[in-house]
Parts: structure tokens; C-alpha cells; sequence
């Protein structure tokens, strides 16, 4: 009997080499097969073509017993579902056990975003001259100005920046490349951290020890900024990404450039932003209109 880590690399090698799928999704897929490969020898070794709808409903059982939240579950789901495909596609199984799971409802919570006096507060804050606090300037500038992904703006490297023609290429999810363009103090940011700099890392941003930052360095520096800006908040890099594309809205942009500024592959996942700017202008409109109340 051919073990269940076969396949699992089989399909791992399929998502890395030929769907070119990011290292954080190739890493998500990992965890959650072998999560599942070590379920099934709990059950005792099983030939791929045993495994059935009941054998993946019993494991998804045992994760809410465990308190996975609804989001784990459905990512969990959506693995299985893209692996059994695989395997049909390869030809090693003729039945799909997972075709018919269902995801569960999740709850859909607006993204939280700063306000623009909220930004500009903690932009503002980084304010000396040495190579690291200019590094965090125009991390903190290049966030909001491009509302890049925070593993978007790890792997940008110096050559994907022109601070001439006011453009970053950044690779995204699926390892899709976009053009992305900076806003002039974005610009004004990363020239003066580039011309501090004095080291031969191909990477935009470094750590204090001259090796590459990560998405990890880049929480810790936004949480010292939030700290230092006195704001109560519980700030992510990804709230900077939700502030940039609900302030574009507010100010009249596009839905579909706000879209490809984010590098999302469908529409309905901007349109969550359309929800925030119009609980924005019906605040505008109760505190304006005379009848509005």
C-alpha cells in the first residue's frame, strides 16, 4: 500500500512547481494534509481509495471538538476539496470523497481601518535620521501608499522599486505580478533609506542585523509605532491595506482600480469596501442634512 505522504507530496510538488502557488499557501495546504495524514493513521493505515465522505466528516468532527474556529475549518475544507481534485485528475482515485462537504456559514465582519488623522498620526512618528528609523518611515509610508500585502512588502527587492517613474512591482498571491505607484512621500521615504544604506542585501527592507525583514519584524515595528502614536488600537499591517482601499473610495476612486491596486482576483472581495464608505457617508449625512433626523 502506497503511504498517504506520497500523494501529499505528490500534490505539494503539483501546487509549488505548476500552479506556482505563494510559499504562505504551498505552507497552509502542508499543514492541513498532514494534519489529516496523521488523523488516518490514528485510524489505522489507509489505502487512498478507502477514504470516504464519513472518514472526512468524522475529521472534521474531531476539529470542532477541538474549538477550530468556522474560518480554520472552511480553510480545512477547502484543502481536502483541492486535493481529492488532484487526485481524480491524476487518475489515482474515480471518486471524489470530498465533493460534497459543506462549508460552514461564516460570520462576514467588516475590515477595520484607521481613520486618515489616524494615519497621519503614526506616520508622523518615526522622525530621526538613523538607517532603521528611516527603514520604518517608509515601511509605514509604502503600507499606506500602496496597500500592498505585509508578505508583499517583505519580498520586494531594490530593483522592483523606481523611484523616478513612481512604481513598485510586487508579487502577490499566486505569484502574480503587479505595477504599483507610490505616492511622493513614499518616494521621498525609501530614497532617503536607500541612501543610508550601505550593504549588499538584494532586499528593499532590512533587519538590524542587514538580513531580509519579516512579515514578523514588520508587526513588531508597526505595534512600536501604535505604541509611540499613544492610539489605543490593535493595529496590523493588513489594517493599513484595508485603511488605503477604503480611503481611495471615500475620495471618489473606482471600485475596479481599487481592485487592481489590491490584486484581487474577483470584484466581490473589494465590494466589502463599498459596506465601510457608506456607513461613512451616512454619518456625514445624519450630521449634515437638516431633515436627516
Amino acid at each position: 500500500m502506497i503511504p498517504f505522504s506520497f500523494y501529499i507530496d505528490k500534490f505539494l510538488n503539483y501546487i509549488s512547481i505548476e500552479k506556482n502557488y505563494s510559499p504562505h499557501t504551498f505552507t497552509n495546504y502542508k499543514v492541513d494534509l498532514v494534519e489529516f495524514d496523521q488523523f488516518l493513521q490514528s485510524l489505522g493505515a489507509k489505502d487512498i481509495k478507502e477514504i470516504d465522505y464519513f472518514i472526512l466528516r468524522k475529521f472534521l468532527s474531531q476539529l470542532r471538538e477541538q474549538d477550530f474556529s468556522k474560518r480554520s475549518s472552511s480553510r480545512k475544507i477547502s484543502t481536502l476539496k483541492s486535493f481529492f481534485k488532484f487526485l481524480i485528475r491524476e487518475g489515482e482515485i474515480k471518486n471524489n470523497p470530498a465533493v460534497s462537504l459543506i462549508y460552514p456559514r461564516l460570520e462576514k465582519n467588516l475590515p477595520k481601518f484607521l481613520t486618515e488623522d489616524e494615519v497621519k498620526l503614526i506616520l508622523n512618528v518615526p522622525a530621526a535620521k538613523d538607517l532603521l528609523s528611516l527603514r520604518d518611515k517608509a515601511i509605514l509610508e509604502l503600507l499606506y501608499s500602496c496597500g500592498v500585502r505585509v508578505a508583499e512588502l517583505t519580498n520586494i527587492k531594490t530593483n522592483d522599486i523606481d523611484l523616478i517613474g513612481g512604481i513598485v512591482k510586487v508579487k502577490g498571491k499566486g505569484r502574480k505580478e503587479r505595477l504599483l505607484p507610490l505616492g511622493e512621500p513614499a518616494i521621498k521615504a525609501v530614497k532617503k533609506y536607500l541612501d543610508k544604506r550601505a550593504d549588499n542585501n538584494k532586499y528593499l527592507f532590512i533587519n538590524n542585523r542587514g538580513g531580509t525583514l519579516t512579515d514578523r519584524g514588520v508587526r513588531d515595528i508597526l505595534n512600536r509605532y501604535i505604541i509611540k502614536a499613544a492610539l489605543n488600537l490593535k493595529v496590523s499591517p493588513h489594517i493599513f491595506r484595508h485603511s488605503f482601499a477604503t480611503h481611495l473610495l471615500n475620495r471618489g476612486a473606482d471600485l475596479r482600480c481599487v481592485q487592481e491596486l489590491l490584486g484581487h482576483s474577483s470584484i466581490a472581495t473589494t465590494q466589502v469596501y463599498t459596506h465601510l464608505t457608506v456607513d461613512a457617508l451616512k454619518k456625514v449625512y445624519d450630521k449634515a442634512h437638516p431633515r436627516a433626523r
